[in-house]
């Protein structure tokens, strides 16, 4: 639908009512008073990091060439949109202990028997460093990189090289996202978002030309006409919408498996505020009207770049009217309905990693379905 053809009534002038995020405290709901506990909304799965990124650094010539020869560097790899790592089987756990197989580059020249820089179809990045000066660098293979890892964050086609690493295993950021430690969270998703633009941006959105990699992996230089190209970030609003009755919005999107439910979201608009793009995106998907908007927190979501914005969002109605086109079926839920549609099997909740499970079980009021 464009804009300003919509004949649902528009809500009235509302000032938005911003939570707070920040401090390490855990965030409590604005349901009509109603205090929900349970998320730390500084402590989003994909939103810790304590890698040290320097990008002071990356202009420094040779950087990349340099921390490979240094024995202390550590080297994480990618391949068919995967990371390898180390740990227990994901499938089925909700807490899986897995931690990501990092490297030096001399261990990794003994794996594969060569010296990966200089290989065909291989991009070196720096990630940042650690308290010791030690680097951090992201190796992906030419198949790894985010080409082949779709929007909802599953490899699309293919697999990773064939590497035989006893003890290690390829695993998709978004089902370990929440178990990795903040170390590997911060490494992982900066690795899975930078190499997935290094894929989709191969030329020059000037003139069309080739680009190349520059200031050690964070830029990517035009060989025409020298211009320089930064990684983009696309941000998007995700909403636990909730009515007087303090009941949840959750709609089914159309590529999603059956029985899969989640909260509503979409990416905002050229000049569009985020509150601006709530209200949008709800009244698009399902016809309700949203008045009052309250920021919770934040997260990349790097598949292949949304950086996800996540509100709680008042309903002014309640009459639902799907539009068929990415939004199938949306339903009102209270907490107790809920519960028992997940312990049954009739709603799927989204993945731990995601921004959407912790506005879930934020309004909640604690963990919701498997622990």
């Amino acid at each position: 639908m464009t804009a300003g053809s919509d004949p649902r009534p528009r809500p009235p002038a509302q000032t938005a009512r911003h939570g707070r995020a920040g401090g390490g405290r855990r965030g409590a709901g604005t349901a009509r008073g109603r205090t929900v506990t349970g998320v730390d909304w500084s402590r989003l799965p994909l939103a810790r990091a304590t890698v040290d990124r320097a990008a002071h650094r990356r202009t420094e010539p040779d950087l990349l060439s340099r921390a490979w020869a240094a024995p202390t560097t550590r080297v994480l790899l990618l391949s068919g949109g995967r990371l390898l790592a180390r740990g227990e089987d994901v499938p089925g756990n909700p807490r899986p202990s897995v931690a990501l197989d990092l490297r030096s580059p001399e261990q990794l020249h003994d794996v594969l028997g060569h010296a990966l820089p200089s290989a065909p179809g291989v991009l070196v990045v720096f990630l940042g460093e650690g308290p010791q000066g030690e680097a951090y660098l992201a190796c992906a293979f030419d198949d790894a990189r985010g080409a082949s890892v779709g929007l909802e964050g599953f490899p699309d086609a293919g697999g990773p090289v064939d590497l035989a690493v006893e003890g290690s295993r390829w695993v998709v950021l978004r089902d370990v996202g929440h178990a990795l430690d903040d170390h590997d969270a911060g490494l992982a998703a900066a690795a899975v978002g930078l190499t997935a633009w290094h894929e989709r941006h191969p030329r020059c959105a000037r003139c069309g030309a080739p680009t190349v990699p520059a200031q050690a992996g964070w830029v990517r230089t035009c060989t025409a006409d020298g211009s320089d190209h930064y990684p983009r970030t696309d941000p998007a609003v995700i909403m636990a919408v909730v009515d007087d009755a303090e009941r949840l919005l959750l709609g089914h999107a159309v590529a999603w498996p059956e029985r899969r439910f989640s909260t509503l979201a979409g990416y905002v608009e050229p000049g569009e505020s985020l509150e601006s793009a709530v209200r949008r995106e709800v009244a698009e998907e399902v016809g309700v009207v949203i008045g009052d908007v309250s920021y919770r927190g934040s997260q990349t979501w790097p598949f292949p770049a949304s950086l996800m914005v996540a509100y709680v969002a008042q309903a002014l109605s309640t009459e639902i009217t799907v539009d068929g086109v990415e939004v199938t079926d949306a339903r009102w839920f209270t907490r107790a309905a809920l519960a028992e549609a997940v312990a049954s099997g009739e709603v799927l909740l989204p993945m731990r990693t995601s921004v959407a499970r912790a506005l879930i079980e934020e309004w909640f009021g604690g963990t919701l379905g498997d622990a």
